[in-house]
């Protein structure tokens, strides 16, 4: 079970985390409610853009059984407040993070983020280093991805047959008919799925793409290498073998952090935590046990 708790953003913007739990004992009653017990290693989730704190359910799961787990809506995003697109500064973002590991008592927390969420927290990591205790970074690039990158991420926009006429149809294109789609990918469908509401003339993401593309556009045209060799505590590459993440910029990656460590999931892709959340742990789960103790 996951409860909501609401931490205040950059700017005083609302946003909604959430904390897995283990569902309460029988005995205890219908309405009780699990509570973190004081000293429990802290982990924040930070999901990557057009995403949302759901995505990281069956890794929260497991994290919760022994550690706090909490998964944050990142501003724009699932359940939190859609500001203006000004709002959607690198600053903010990780300022955001920087609340979350604060106002929940988290710190010293282990950040596992995924792609833009990643971004967000090795940028903490190095501004904040009282903070964070441990990194994984999942799938994101420290390279610049240049404006040939958000023009094409501007059309692929565009290319989005909205409204959808129900879920079925979001997960066929996402999962089958999107150009961007090699080969078919249920997970991909539902993947998106999650991301959509039902609104009167049919499904719309939670999100706006004009959002996503101001958020983009504060860090596709810089590299972030500066950025990732300040991180000094312990930190996991992690790449599907399939991702948008590449072998050599990811040893690379490893290289220039001081504690940098380095594992890939087979057969999975860019959402391997959610694709192949199994194998997704199994890569992730022998560092976090060495940070977080057995």
């Amino acid at each position: 079970m996951a409860r909501r708790i609401d931490v205040t953003g950059a700017g005083g913007l609302r946003l909604a985390a959430w904390e897995f739990t283990d569902p309460p004992k029988p005995e205890a009653g219908p309405d009780a409610e699990a509570e973190a017990e004081p000293g429990v290693p802290g982990v924040l989730l930070l999901h990557g853009l057009m995403g949302r704190a759901s995505h990281w359910a069956a890794t929260a799961r497991r994290l919760a059984e022994r550690h706090r787990a909490v998964a944050l809506d990142q501003r724009g995003h699932g359940q939190s407040d859609k500001p203006p697109p000004a709002a959607y500064t690198r600053e903010a973002y990780v300022e955001d993070a920087e609340a979350a590991v604060e106002q929940l008592g988290l710190a010293p927390a282990v950040l596992v983020g995924h792609a833009m969420g990643a971004l967000t927290a090795w940028q903490l990591a190095a501004e904040r280093p009282d903070l964070v205790r441990g990194l994984v970074i999942c799938d994101m690039r420290a390279s610049a991805l240049g404006g040939a990158s958000q023009r094409e991420w501007a059309d692929w926009f565009r290319s989005w047959p909205v409204p959808f006429a129900n879920l079925a149809d979001v997960r066929k294109w996402f999962g089958e008919d999107d150009p961007r789609v090699e080969r078919p990918s249920p997970a991909r469908g539902a993947f998106y799925a999650e991301v959509m509401h039902e609104c009167e003339d049919g499904w719309r993401p939670v999100f706006h793409p004009r959002h996503m593309l101001s958020s983009r556009e504060t860090w596709v045209y810089d590299a972030h290498w500066e950025e990732l060799a300040q991180v000094r505590c312990p930190t996991l590459v992690v790449r599907g073998v399939d991702g948008e993440l590449g072998r050599a910029e990811a040893q690379e990656m490893v290289r220039v952090l001081p504690r940098g460590e380095y594992a890939e999931v087979p057969d999975a892709g860019h959402l391997a935590h959610y694709d192949l959340p199994g194998a997704w742990w199994g890569a992730v789960s022998p560092f976090l046990d060495r940070l977080l103790g057995d």
